[in-house]
Parts: C-alpha cells; structure tokens; sequence
C-alpha cells in the first residue's frame, strides 16, 4: 500500500474507507467494481490504484482497518481497563454503536468479508479474524476473577459464548437497517442481566437474580428482548 494513502487529510481517507465499505459490502469480492468505490470516493480509479496497488490489497487493508478502528475505540472507551466483565461488555457497545454512526457500512462489509468465499481473500481473511477474536478474549479472561462466578465454570467458553451472541444481536440490527441506539442499549442491557442471572455467584453463594430493574420488569412481565419494543 502506498505511504501517501496516509499523507492524505482524515476525511479524505474516511471518505475512501466508507466508500470501500459500502461497495464491497454491497457485493461479493469478484463483482465489486473498484471503479464504483473511486467515484464514491471523489477520485478518479487510477488514483486509487495509485494509493493500493490492487483490488486485493485495497480489501485487505479495509477488512484489517475493522479491526484496527474497533480496537482503538474500544481502548478509547476504557473498554480494557475494567475489570468487570459485564462493565467491559457495556462499554464495548457502547463504543460499536459510535462506529455505526462513523462508518455506517462497516457492519454490513464485516458481515459480507466473513462471509465470502473468494480464494483470492477468504484464507487471509479467516485468519485475521481468529487472531483478532483471540487477542479480544485474552484481554478479556485475563482480569476475570473466578471466585465471581459458579464454581467449575469455564470462563472462555463464557466469554465465547456471550461474544458471539452479542456479535450476532448487532450483525442482526445491521442486515435490518434500524439501528435504533436507545433500543439496542436497552436490549443489551437485558442480555447482560441475563447472563448474570446465569453465571454470576451472588454473595449468598447462589446465582445472581440481575439487576433490580430487570426482577421489576420479571414481575410485570417485560423482561426479554422484544424488537418491537
């Protein structure tokens, strides 16, 4: 990739990433038309070609710029400096919804790149995701406190487990197209308390009821991830 990509202003390279985002996202790899993604952009293809030296290079660097602005805004919202798993996973959404008003087809493209089956890209792409899955694990399992949880329990596969759901809430809202954020923040917040019913230890020793709004909301019969809601 060409140094001068980088010399360029921040929107002006946000305006090629988005543009990216939203053509690829839109289509397989072999059926993007890069010349679609240049004019998106404001800039002729050759100009394009001279900032990525191919079609593959510019979707490589795109699937790895998801990671790197996932990364920097999970650090940027304090994300890996908690200590409390559920605190972590709150703020891990909160900074994903932010990235869906900055870059809102980053989702769609993440979902489309996972997804595709292209040799030219699949292998590097499959690899770049189980590294990027397993750096978020460690820093995540590394500061849990086993003692907060059942006794016996596996907490990777925990935190596995809850990843993916949560991945998957947000894949879903993406593909639907309402990303309502009030709604979302109230949805998680639910997921979490029932994961905490579920795998948290109160301290009388049994398993955690969740937080008091969400008992209310049992006893009046409103707990649960309803979208209509």
């Amino acid at each position: 990739m060409n140094e001068k990509f980088f010399s360029l202003p921040e929107e002006k390279q946000q305006k090629i990433i988005n543009a990216g985002f939203r053509v690829f996202g839109m289509n397989s790899y072999k059926k993007s038309p890069v010349s679609e993604i240049a004019a998106e952009a404001g800039i002729s293809k050759s100009l394009l070609f001279h900032y990525f030296q191919n079609k593959k290079e510019l979707y490589l660097f795109l699937w790895e710029e998801c990671a790197r602005i996932t990364i920097e805004y999970l650090t940027r919202y304090g994300c890996y400096e908690s200590t409390d798993l559920f605190d972590m996973m709150y703020r891990g959404m909160k900074a994903k919804m932010y990235l869906m008003k900055r870059y809102p087809a980053m989702g769609t493209f993440v979902i489309k790149a996972y997804y595709e089956k292209d040799p030219a890209v699949c292998q590097e792409v499959q690899a770049s995701y189980q590294k990027f899955l397993n750096f978020k694990a460690l820093k995540a399992i590394k500061k849990l406190d086993p003692e907060q949880f059942l006794p016996g329990l596996d907490l990777e596969m925990m935190y596995r487990q809850m990843y993916l759901a949560s991945e998957g809430y947000l894949l879903e809202i993406v593909r639907s197209g309402d990303i309502d954020v009030d709604r979302m923040e109230q949805d998680f917040i639910r997921m979490m308390d029932f994961w905490k019913s579920v795998y948290v230890v109160s301290k009388d020793g049994n398993p955690s009821a969740g937080s008091e709004e969400t008992i209310i909301q049992r006893k009046e019969g409103r707990y649960g991830c309803n979208s209509n809601q």
